[in-house]
């Protein structure tokens, strides 16, 4: 059992593989956060906490004159508002007479031997392979009849435990709920300094790292979405951690909405850690009988450094989030026409493309923006999935069905969360976009969002997109979402209570990714969002594989994916071969770079084929091989950064196999200077007592020699210049 209660019910040990963590109802019914850490035995840490009078600290009924113990200072799993605690609340009702104010305490406990389930949204789910075990903690408001259950799931062999939680109203009067995260804890004694993922659009998820003081660190999204400018994932970790060192705890959102993440030292200075749904615009009414569940949080621990941290959620996510046939089945190798063509496209251009790339090994083509409705340009159109014949010179099936006869599978781009005040579909039903009465909706990219809440969108949504995909044989859908929502208001009156919109937004999303899915469950979906803008674990349970970033320049790709490993599996990342000059940045790199650092994810191209050199298109085929000869050590393999935050002037990562009989190191030089110095990476994860021979110079040594000494270039690359190195098994 990896879930273990005391004999009096009241101690909590939660065990994986490597890390233990520990809570306990004291005998006032609170319940204590008292250990996060290495594995560990199960004896109870409560001693751990030492109480002072700290002054200005109030004291519970319950403490009567003891002024050492108060809910200001404890180690809380469920802080709670306006009973004594000043800190950072988790929950907060306002009661109907006016009043904010709750205080939980422990009642009782349950233990599942399986994973737990959150309605209407995605969480970590058992295989045959692997399944989970959940702790269900019952927590009683003292004061009125709500009810709150904390789930607590455990993964033992990968190292994982989940946070959530379902707020009840047993009361007799309706309540409101003004704030609901996915967990707290508070960390004692340590010192931490928090990484986080920053960015903006075609730039995300660069990592940033700062100490974790008084003053609040503090990260979110009031987007509608998780967000380009701030992922839902972050690491608290000790002082001078890096990759193979030092104490680390993750945290990674299993929602794709408005969501914040932060820490922050006390008075004592222990470290208040919380996730969940921003509480801005943020306001559930729940009658009697009403309930409210949280995302699902997902944490993992890893006393040996930032590698083994993301190892274990790459597997967490590859295995127990990603779904359907594409999850371990190889993905084919495509090329999308958007960098081609753009919008100034018919079939004659997109079978000319299809064409020169079956010729070079490509497995797939891509039709981007612009084959419905009215659409040349991105100011209309969307809304009316119904296809061009004008434009396409025919139906969407005979157009797939030529490429489908070219050995080609064949993929379409949708945009469903969106409408275009210029198409008929806003003409028939202006009132099933987010706009607020009597004001003019603001745009993003000239359109505006469509009210997910409603089921009648979302049924005419799922009607078109079937009918699409059954009538042409559609094999790969890229679902893309372009702008940031606001002017939230729904027309159903039912749906427009006060600050539920944002959180009933996603749960639509969610419903009509599911029953499409449930419809067309052989296709491969590919999440987007402007590219890395919903780039999240919950998205990921739909899609396995989401464009990173619409940025295609491979030396700002080098960034961009270097921030995506610290969680998510590289299986998921998009990542494509784009013409030069690059057309975001302007930049010109090798067209060997551009597919070394494509290999890095899943693979495939943005340009017109016919336009490259002879000598670019057995580039290609090379490429294409070199996807297929590695594709189980990027795609299952154990991946390490081999270069970190601080600034070098290469870039350097590699893949391991499970099985360490072979490895794959790629290094990108980023800066060139005069009077070069060498290029010395480290090399990770080679059995210590196997022999492996390097594709350089064929110099064979020991898995520990290679993993201390490293490794040298006894060449000089210049800038924006790659290599591949392979390690193999020697006999």
């Amino acid at each position: 059992m990896a879930i273990k209660a005391s004999e009096n019910g009241r101690l909590f040990t939660l065990q994986t593989k490597d890390s233990s963590y520990q809570m306990f109802a004291d005998d006032k019914n609170v319940l204590l956060h008292l250990y996060y850490g290495e594995k560990i035995g199960e004896e109870n840490l409560s001693s751990l906490i030492f109480n002072t009078d700290m002054g200005f600290a109030g004291n519970p009924e319950e403490a009567g004159s003891d002024r050492t113990y108060s809910l200001d200072t404890l180690p809380q799993e469920v802080p709670s508002s306006g009973v004594g605690d000043y800190r950072d609340d988790m929950v907060r009702i306002r009661q109907v007479d006016g009043s904010c104010a709750a205080d939980f305490r422990f009642d009782s406990y349950e233990i599942l031997d399986h994973s737990y389930a959150v309605p209407g949204m995605p969480a970590l789910y058992d295989t045959e392979e692997e399944k989970g075990e959940t702790l269900v903690i019952t927590m009683k408001e003292k004061a009125s009849g709500v009810v709150l259950k904390l789930f607590y799931g455990v993964f033992e062999n990968e190292n994982v435990i989940t946070r959530a939680a379902r707020l009840e109203n047993h009361g007799e009067t309706a309540i409101e709920l003004e704030k609901m995260l996915s967990f707290s804890m508070d960390l004692m004694y340590e010192n931490y300094e928090m990484i986080y993922f920053s960015g903006r659009h075609a730039m995300e998820r660069t990592a940033e790292r700062i100490p974790v003081q008084h003053a609040k660190v503090e990260i979110g999204s009031i987007r509608g979405t998780s967000s380009h400018h701030y992922n839902p994932a972050v690491i608290l970790c000790e002082e001078g951690a890096d990759e193979t060192h030092g104490s680390c705890i993750g945290a990674c959102l299993v929602y794709s909405g408005n969501f914040v993440a932060a820490a922050q030292k006390d008075q004592k200075n222990q470290t208040r850690f919380q996730m969940g749904i921003h509480p801005a615009n943020f306001c559930f009414h729940l009658k009697k009988g009403e309930a409210f569940d949280t995302p699902q949080a997902i944490l993992s621990y890893s006393g040996s450094g930032l590698a083994k941290l993301s190892q274990q959620y790459h597997e967490i996510i590859r295995e127990h989030i990603c779904r359907g046939a594409y999850k371990h089945a190889e993905r084919p190798i495509l090329i999308n026409n958007w960098e081609a063509t753009y919008f100034d496209f018919n079939e004659e251009k997109i079978l000319k493309i299809a064409e020169q790339a079956q010729k070079l090994g490509i497995e797939m083509l891509v039709l981007d923006d612009g084959w419905f409705g009215k659409r040349d340009d991105d100011n209309s159109g969307l809304g009316d999935w119904f296809v061009n014949e004008k434009k396409m010179n025919g139906s969407m099936a005979q157009l797939a069905e030529k490429i489908h006869k070219m050995g080609m599978k064949f993929g379409l781009w949708f945009e469903p969360e969106m409408i275009s005040e210029d198409s008929d579909l806003y003409r028939a039903h202006p009132d099933w976009a987010f706009a607020v009465p009597g004001r003019v909706p603001n745009h993003g990219r000239n359109q505006l969002v469509l009210d997910m809440t409603r089921d009648d969108v979302r049924e005419y949504l799922l009607e078109r997109l079937t009918t699409i995909v059954h009538d042409a044989e559609i094999d790969y859908v890229k679902w893309d979402m372009n702008r940031s929502i606001c002017d939230i208001y729904s027309h159903v009156a039912a749906q427009n209570r006060n600050g539920e919109l944002y959180h009933r937004y996603v749960l639509g999303v969610y419903d009509l990714l599911e029953r499409f899915l449930a419809a067309c469950p052989d296709l491969l979906l590919e999440g987007c969002s402007g590219g890395g803008g919903r780039f999240d674990a919950g998205m990921m349970y739909y899609s396995p594989q989401i464009w990173c970033s619409d940025n295609t320049d491979a030396v700002n790709r080098l960034s961009i994916q270097y921030g995506s490993s610290f969680f998510y599996p590289i299986s998921t990342v998009g990542s494509h071969v784009s013409v030069c000059p690059n057309h975001q940045t302007g930049r010109v790199t090798p067209f060997k770079t551009r597919g070394d650092v494509a290999l890095a994810g899943s693979f495939g191209y943005e340009m017109d084929l016919n336009k490259i050199s002879d000598e670019e298109k057995e580039m290609v085929k090379e490429q294409v091989a070199a996807m297929h000869t590695y594709y189980d050590l990027t795609h299952e393999g154990l991946y390490y950064r081999l270069t970190g935050l601080k600034k070098q002037d290469f870039m350097a990562w590699e893949f391991v196999a499970k099985d360490q009989s072979r490895a794959l190191l790629t290094i990108v030089k980023t800066d060139a200077e005069g009077n070069m110095l060498p290029v010395h990476t480290k090399v990770c994860g080679l059995a210590e007592n196997k022999l492996y021979r390097c594709s350089l110079d064929g110099e064979i040594r020991s898995g520990r020699t290679w993993n201390r000494a490293g490794l040298t270039l006894h060449q000089v690359l210049k800038e924006y210049e790659s290599i591949r190195v392979e390690f193999t098994e020697a006999e």
